[in-house]
């Protein structure tokens, strides 16, 4: 790093801008550059930290003359033109949280995996703040690791990290790290081939390190074929987890290895999927030394964020779940085994790819209708028209919930569950949760206050002055 005079960062997100403070904390020379314009708010701060910058293309020349190191968003796939020539000219090329991880000192549990990341993430940091700790949060979860390290750092952090993240780490190397599942998801980033999808998850673990903890799932078959292929680093303490069904249908969530026990009705999440990720992060909060009381307290109080098995409102004695952010099958698939009741199921936007096979059993068991919402359906008419009867199309928000609200019978589930991503009738999956949210709260309005109309009548109070035809 000694070497390292100037540094480009390409994206001014979250994280470029977050990269960008550090780097210029740290003493480096910085240029920020981003393909597009950047968000306001991100400005005023490039701007308040006397930051070059530039927007709406890169000035490729300059950037390949001048970068001894660049930081890349990671949403800038590997694969583009000028990434690779960067790579070519042998320009160190880094994610923002692996630069960050070289300016702390901070112990580090991050968590990955296809599904699940954010609650875990968010349940484990809310453990560890109950417990008292001097805890941050960062990564893929939406705040930049960076900007917190130079502006206050903490003496630990809980980081969600994706894959693309992942692809750019070397020395990222977490005192805990956890692998919830793996599951084939942005495959288009991967050439289509799910191994290379499972060897950017288990970079996470890349850098051999004896005291290193590794939380994974025992069950997931994809994760032992990463062992199998892609695993290094036979020391490090190992916590395999897994959960069976019957699990889900006893009164206690138990962690013998622990002697861990509360009543599963004291939990605030529920469904399958989340007891495991409960579990994945009681064993990362243990390993931190926080009691089992401690750690009680953290499940008791924690309040999942919006958009995940999200009970919105109950209208007509049907209630509306948001999981907007189920944006691939098997999150989908855990969406639907958590339901108890008949589905009203509304699917579809741009679809990844998606083999909907593997939910086949439960849509035949639970779906009462399938709502299609997006501008081409045609894959998802194509997976299940073999399967069910009732499937309709939509093309706003507006227009599937007036369906679903058709199909729904009192005491059923209209469940928002896309498995597909939003792009093409929505800015993101939060855009498209809250505008299914905000319909069902006016539609309570109307139903609830009545539709209030104001008239405005123009009448002129003086007599008319009637003349004649003549």
């Amino acid at each position: 790093m000694s070497k390292v005079k100037n540094i480009v960062i390409l994206g001014a997100g979250e994280s470029g801008v977050g990269a960008a403070m550090l780097a210029q904390k740290e003493g480096f020379a910085v240029f920020v550059s981003d393909a597009g314009q950047i968000a306001e708010v991100y400005k005023k701060r490039l701007n308040e930290e006397g930051i070059a910058y530039e927007e709406g293309g890169h000035s490729k020349q300059r950037i390949l003359e001048t970068a001894d190191l660049i930081i890349k968003s990671p949403g800038i796939p590997d694969h583009i033109d000028f990434i690779q020539e960067l790579k070519e000219k042998g320009i160190e090329l880094i994610d923002e949280l692996e630069f960050a991880s070289r300016y702390t000192k901070a112990k580090i549990i991050a968590i990955t995996g296809s599904n699940g990341k954010t609650t875990t993430t968010r349940l484990i940091h809310h453990i560890l703040a109950v417990a008292g700790l001097d805890v941050g949060i960062a990564g893929n979860i939406g705040f930049s690791l960076a900007k917190q390290i130079a502006q206050k750092d903490c003496a630990f952090y809980v980081v969600e990290v994706s894959s693309f993240q992942l692809d750019n780490m070397t020395t990222f190397n977490p005192a805990i790290a956890v692998l919830l599942n793996i599951t084939p998801d942005h495959l288009d980033r991967y050439d289509y081939k799910l191994e290379q999808y499972i060897a950017s998850k288990f970079r996470i673990v890349q850098n051999d390190h004896a005291e290193q903890v590794f939380i994974y799932n025992k069950a997931d078959h994809n994760i032992q074929y990463g062992f199998e292929h892609y695993y290094k680093g036979e020391e490090r303490a190992l916590i395999p987890v897994s959960i069976g069904k019957e699990e889900q249908e006893t009164e206690w969530l138990t962690v013998p290895e622990i002697a861990f026990k509360m009543p599963i009705s004291a939990l605030t999440i529920k469904g399958r999927h989340n007891y495991f990720n409960i579990h994945c992060a009681i064993r990362a909060a243990n390993k931190m030394g926080i009691s089992n009381e401690t750690i009680m307290e953290g499940l008791r109080t924690f309040e999942n964020e919006p958009h995940r098995l999200e009970s919105v409102i109950v209208l007509n004695e049907v209630e509306y779940i948001n999981d907007s952010k189920a944006t691939n099958v098997d999150a989908v698939y855990y969406a639907l085994e958590a339901m108890d009741k008949p589905i009203v199921w509304i699917v579809g936007g741009i679809d990844k790819g998606n083999d909907y096979t593997s939910l086949f059993a439960l849509v035949k068991e639970k779906v009462r209708a399938i709502v299609c919402l997006g501008k081409d359906n045609s894959l998802i008419q194509k997976a299940f028209e073999p399967i069910h009867e009732i499937i309709v199309e939509s093309r706003s928000m507006g227009e599937a919930l007036k369906i679903a609200s058709l199909y729904a019978e009192p005491g059923d589930a209209v469940l928002l569950a896309p498995a597909c991503s939003s792009f093409d009738l929505f800015e993101n999956y939060k855009a498209r949760g809250n505008q299914f949210k905000d319909l069902l709260f006016e539609q309570h309005k109307i139903m609830t206050e009545g539709i209030q109309v104001n008239l405005t009548l123009n009448i002129n109070m003086n007599p008319v002055d009637h003349q004649s035809d003549n």
